[in-house]
């Protein structure tokens, strides 16, 4: 079975969008957990407005070819989503695991832009390219962000643990 370029752009587009809601999902479910790590609390919270304006534009893209966001792929994402935070509470280093995850997803949603250009231009759409380049440069902010965070949120962390403190709220 083949597909036209622009069903693959189409597809692209959910794929990307599915991704952001499911980020902005995982942030927001956070935030309420780093009562002890308010570094990390913070850049979340300047991220999910940045998240926002994101999927703002991947619906923006969408509708100019006459579509609009995939609920099904966003329900299955959260589904993940969920799961893989139930997953990271019950190990005990929920904190840690979700810094790495945190910093690993944001150059997943890098190579996802970076892909959806290329779809972009080749299904004539390079119009929204810029916005998509928009988007890897803000994902490259908060992969900064978090990178600078790995250090001292481990720090924390210990100090907490062998302490005989709570680590995670």
């Amino acid at each position: 079975m083949t597909y036209d370029i622009n069903s693959i752009y189409v597809t692209a587009l959910r794929n990307t969008r599915a991704l952001e809601k499911q980020g902005l999902e995982q942030m927001e479910r956070q935030i309420s957990g780093l009562q002890n790590y308010p570094d990390y609390a913070d850049v979340l919270k300047a991220h999910i407005p940045t998240t926002k304006a994101q999927l703002d534009r991947l619906d923006a893209a969408l509708k100019a070819v006459g579509e609009s966001g995939s609920s099904l792929k966003e329900t299955v994402a959260g589904i993940v989503g969920t799961v893989g935070a139930a997953v990271h509470a019950a190990t005990g280093d929920e904190t840690l695991k979700n810094l790495y995850a945190g910093y690993a997803y944001q150059y997943d949603q890098i190579a996802a832009y970076r892909s959806l250009i290329v779809i972009a231009e080749a299904a004539g759409q390079g119009a929204q390219a810029s916005s998509f380049r928009t988007s890897i440069e803000e994902e490259k902010k908060a992969a900064e962000a978090i990178d600078r965070l790995i250090e001292p949120v481990t720090k924390t962390y210990l100090s907490r643990e062998t302490s005989g403190q709570k680590a995670d709220s």
